[in-house]
């Protein structure tokens, strides 16, 4: 039976995010990398931990299941669930991402399903988190963003599908009913960050760290218009672009990016590999973040960079 998600009696729920694992082999990069996730969960002791994406390397490994294995074990290890979306190495070649969701499913904590068939990509869902009394109190949604284009005149990274955002609006909906017509607090996971991270960028205060292009889909499908109609989502969190950390608000989301996690995959020495922690409150429709750093340390105040356009 999957374990039920729940606030804490002091009403906070906590997550971490790992982000662009990158796992191959178990070689020292890898077990580096294992190291770290299992002293970040040590420290942390989230309720939930959450795998934004290319959590293996699948061109590169010579199973990509048993390399998705190795990293799952370490979290099993530890009995706190998990959940994941996936990314655009994870299932580059040599397995299909319902092959790979298939093994994955098949650990004891993970909370991750295929999600609907007749929807784009593998791994659409949404888990609840229930106050003391039961009752739903916060919402969680995964999505599969993509790999690359499928459309031959579009180039670059894949996105988020209509139908997808279809999906989505329709449990939100549903949630909202069930808690009286109110939306409720809900934060949003995927790998590929959408074409906004570069906006807010562009146009609002942001805290962190932009060391690359946004790396996001060469056109928009509308996920984040969508998320601010239903006025449920207040955090979205994002890998993919391993040297960027910032967080910034556009029309009342906080869009994230989390802290890349492996250490076999390109990145900065002056910016340490880590995870980012998410903590909500019950009844609040806002969430505290924060970075946990390989070496221990924690990172609560970032550099405040100033919109370069001004908005209107």
């Amino acid at each position: 039976m999957k374990q039920t998600l729940t606030f804490r009696p002091d009403h906070t729920f906590t997550i971490v995010q790992f982000t662009d694992v990158h796992f191959i082999e178990g070689n020292e990069k890898d077990l580096r990398t294992r190291d770290l996730i299992v002293r970040v969960m040590e420290m942390e002791k989230p309720d939930l931990i959450v795998f934004t994406g290319d959590v293996v390397e699948a061109n590169r490994c010579p199973d990509p299941i048993a390399a998705f294995r190795e990293i799952a074990a370490a979290v099993e290890q530890s009995g706190i669930p998990w959940a994941v979306v996936y990314g655009n190495h994870d299932t580059e070649e040599k397995i299909t991402r319902q092959e790979l969701m298939q093994a994955v499913t098949e650990c004891k904590n993970v909370l991750a399903e295929s999600g609907p068939a007749n929807i784009g990509g593998a791994g659409n869902y949404v888990l609840k988190v229930a106050d003391a009394n039961g009752r739903t109190a916060a919402a969680l949604y995964f999505l599969d963003s993509g790999s690359v284009s499928t459309l031959p005149h579009v180039n670059g990274y894949g996105w988020i599908e209509r139908g997808q955002i279809n999906w989505y609006m329709q449990q939100s909906r549903e949630l909202t009913e069930q808690n009286g017509g109110n939306p409720l607090p809900a934060l949003a996971f995927f790998h590929i960050p959408l074409p906004e991270y570069d906006e807010v960028w562009q146009r609002e205060v942001c805290c962190g760290n932009k060391l690359e292009d946004v790396c996001c889909p060469k056109i928009n499908t509308g996920f984040f218009s969508a998320m601010v109609e239903m006025g449920d989502v207040i955090g979205t969190f994002a890998g993919h672009d391993h040297v960027n950390d910032y967080c910034g608000t556009l029309h009342g989301i906080k869009l994230c990016y989390g802290r890349a996690t492996g250490y076999n995959t390109y990145g900065r020495d002056e910016f340490p590999r880590g995870a980012r922690v998410i903590r909500m409150h019950a009844g609040e429709r806002e969430f505290e973040s924060w970075l946990r750093l390989d070496d221990g340390s924690v990172v609560t105040e970032q550099p405040v960079h100033q919109p370069e356009q001004g908005g209107k």
